[in-house]
């Protein structure tokens, strides 16, 4: 079945897992490709695949985003490629390890790649998107940004950076054709447990969706313009009524005056 060209995705974090299925699925819908990752023989092998299952092109870009050379070089893609329709940013690594366990270069690592990373390439994105009036960018969360308790609180927190991220910039860019998603995945089957320290088979069968499962359900989110998408929430009654209570703080969060409820000497 031939797909109605869409432009080009931009996929970070490509090579395997959850980004290598994007990529998989996009190129399906009908996507050009930009496949940005480290590894360069995952990419050939992934682009080679795909070009011969889907006919799209696919580019293969090596970069470490970690590394300030190579980011730049991909955010002068983003800036001077104008047929790039959609970002998506997936890459990133995690752990599950506290405070006491965890190497604090390690953390500032994580932090340069979830946080830094994630942000430079959709300020490089964005004003091509506004200026064609049309473009997406999704962001690979987690749903430790609502529950950051639950592992690394460095993890946690440059998470609830990408969601707060994703909210603001859908405010402000939802009116001039930009379409913006958080993908909050729960517990999912790929290395990035075994690279953080903590292999998959060792978590409850009962929590761990497919990559597979987790990209379909976030792309039929994308389709219907969900900002916030959590495939793994059978009811969405419990983040609603999170979200309802969020939104009804805002009025009552600033006050020229201090809360009854302190005691001024």
């Amino acid at each position: 079945m031939t797909q109605t060209f869409k432009g080009t995705a931009l996929i970070t974090g490509a090579s395997s897992g959850i980004g290598a299925i994007y990529a998989e699925r996009l190129a399906q819908r009908g996507y050009d490709l930009v496949l940005v990752a480290r590894n360069r023989d995952r990419l050939n092998t992934l682009a080679s695949r795909l070009t011969t299952d889907t006919q799209r092109n696919v580019e293969v870009f090596q970069a470490d985003l970690a590394n300030p050379q190579d980011l730049a070089r991909v955010e002068q893609k983003l800036r001077d490629d104008a047929s790039i329709s959609l970002l998506v940013n997936n890459a990133g690594i995690g752990t599950h390890t506290g405070v006491l366990d965890s190497d604090v270069e390690r953390m500032a690592e994580l932090i340069t790649l979830n946080v830094t990373a994630l942000t430079r390439l959709t300020y490089a994105a964005i004003p091509g998107f506004v200026a064609r009036k049309q473009g997406a960018v999704i962001n690979i969360s987690s749903i430790v940004s609502l529950a950051p308790e639950l592992l690394n609180g460095v993890y946690g927190g440059s998470k609830a950076y990408v969601t707060a991220f994703s909210q603001s910039l859908h405010k402000e860019l939802s009116t001039q054709g930009i379409q913006v998603q958080a993908v909050l995945p729960g517990a999912t089957a790929t290395d990035f447990w075994a690279i953080g320290g903590l292999p998959v088979e060792n978590l409850d069968p009962g929590i761990v969706m497919s990559a597979h499962d987790l990209v379909d359900g976030a792309l039929q989110d994308f389709d219907h313009g969900v900002l916030i998408s959590i495939p793994s929430m059978h009811d969405l009654q419990h983040y609603e009524r999170y979200e309802a209570g969020r939104q009804a703080l805002f009025s009552h969060l600033s006050s020229n005056r201090l809360a009854p409820r302190y005691s001024v000497e």
